[in-house]
């Protein structure tokens, strides 16, 4: 019996980056279908949630996300350019956004052909992997290809139907938050929420009770 999750994932959460590829892997090992389900990230709905943190916020989720990937052995550098346009020093969110709604429409636009999980894995390996100006080029174009995808079908899509596809990421948030929880990464299974990249083993070990098997 296949078992079904919902993942709610954002391009500028490192921690969603840091879930996804053990995120992918489970789909690979276990008779297990994960719907990724993209949303726009605090800075897009929340633009004053960093002024609001604690001052030792931003430094110890730095030293954080480094310490995650090295436990996990995955590469991790900063995003060149960040997908948020963002002063790091004061906080404030740029009004003029270039990357972020089209990434986000991207993978709202996989989600349709039932590949958002792999289109996602592969773009966010080279925004958080290292890669520099990972907007330019052939990046976007081979990360779509590996994710069986064609990056130009995608980009016409996002441009000609971004309304409709806000409205597909609108639901989608408003699902993350009626599963009980708000942020991202949050895998959602049977309605129960498991949010952050530290909740992987528990979510396996619930769906296990559930039914869950390996792939033969």
């Amino acid at each position: 019996m296949t078992l079904n999750a919902d993942v709610f994932w954002s391009f500028r959460s490192p921690y969603s980056y840091l879930a996804i590829g053990r995120y992918r892997q489970m789909a690979e090992d276990y008779d297990l279908t994960i719907n990724l389900r993209p949303v726009y990230p605090l800075a897009i709905r929340e633009p004053n949630f960093f002024e609001r943190n604690h001052p030792n916020w931003l430094g110890y989720t730095m030293r954080d996300m480094f310490r995650v990937a090295q436990f996990h052995g995955i590469p991790f550098g900063p995003p060149r350019p960040d997908p948020i346009v963002q002063d790091v020093m004061t906080r404030k969110i740029a009004e003029d956004q270039p990357y972020i709604f089209r990434l986000t429409r991207l993978g709202q636009a996989a989600a349709r052909r039932g590949k958002s999980l792999a289109f996602c894995h592969e773009a966010a390996m080279l925004i958080w992997g290292g890669a520099q100006n990972w907007h330019e080029g052939d990046h976007l174009l081979g990360a779509a290809e590996r994710a069986g995808l064609d990056l130009a079908e995608l980009d016409a899509e996002a441009l000609a139907e971004a309304d409709a596809l806000d409205v597909e990421i609108s639901a989608n948030q408003v699902a993350l938050e009626a599963s009980g929880h708000w942020g991202v990464p949050t895998l959602v299974f049977e309605e129960e929420p498991f949010f952050g990249q530290d909740r992987i083993d528990m979510a396996i070990w619930r769906m296990e009770q559930k039914g869950l098997a390996r792939r033969s």
